[in-house]
Parts: C-alpha cells; structure tokens; sequence
C-alpha cells in the first residue's frame, strides 16, 4: 500500500468567497472533504442548502446556527451534523474556526 497524499497547510490555497470568510479546502477526495473556515466577528452567512451531510467542529470562537427550525449557539469544542438538504445558516458571534466535513466532496469548493 502506497502513502497516502499529503496536503501541506503552506501550500493549500486560501479563497474569500464572501467578505469576512476565509476557505481552505485541507483535502479531499470524491467522497469526502475536509474544509477550514474562518469567520470574522459579526460575518453573517445566508441562509443555505446542500445535498451534501456536513459535520462541524468548531475550534475557536462562538457562533449562532439555525439548523431547519432550531437555533442555537456553539463554542469551541462544540460539533453537530447538518443533513444533507436541511436548510441551514451560521453567524459568527465572535472570530470563529471551524473544520467541516463533507459527504460527498462539494465540487463548487475545487
């Protein structure tokens, strides 16, 4: 069995697809991918769906997400599933990091 490839953080491009939001796609493969998302304090992002399961971990900051009906806060150390086609939102109450997973790899993020 060979290596498995490697994504070096210093070589992973950083992209700001909105203002106050910085992504890094850390890897992926076809059917997962792993993404770095850092929120500046008061960023707000619309209101959204995807096919895809999303899981978060957040490893700095507080944010408020609404999840389908249900509203509540996450700190660091906090994480939860969003299901594929459940609308959702974010809003950072302070600068926030997050990891996200996704099954499968979102080509709308390569």
């Amino acid at each position: 069995m060979s290596a498995p490839p490697i994504s070096k953080l210093s070589q992973v491009r950083v992209t700001h697809p909105e203002p106050g939001l910085q992504r890094r796609v850390l890897t992926n493969s076809p059917t997962l991918m792993l993404i770095e998302h850092r929120m500046e304090n008061g960023w707000q992002g619309a209101r959204h769906s995807h096919p895809h399961e999303q899981m978060v971990y957040v490893l700095s900051g507080k944010l408020r997400f609404v999840c389908g009906n249900d509203a509540f806060e996450i700190v660091a150390g906090d994480s939860f599933i969003v299901p594929g086609g459940v609308e959702h939102q974010a809003s950072a109450l302070e600068a926030c990091v997050v990891l996200d997973v996704f099954h499968p790899t979102r080509q709308d993020y390569l």
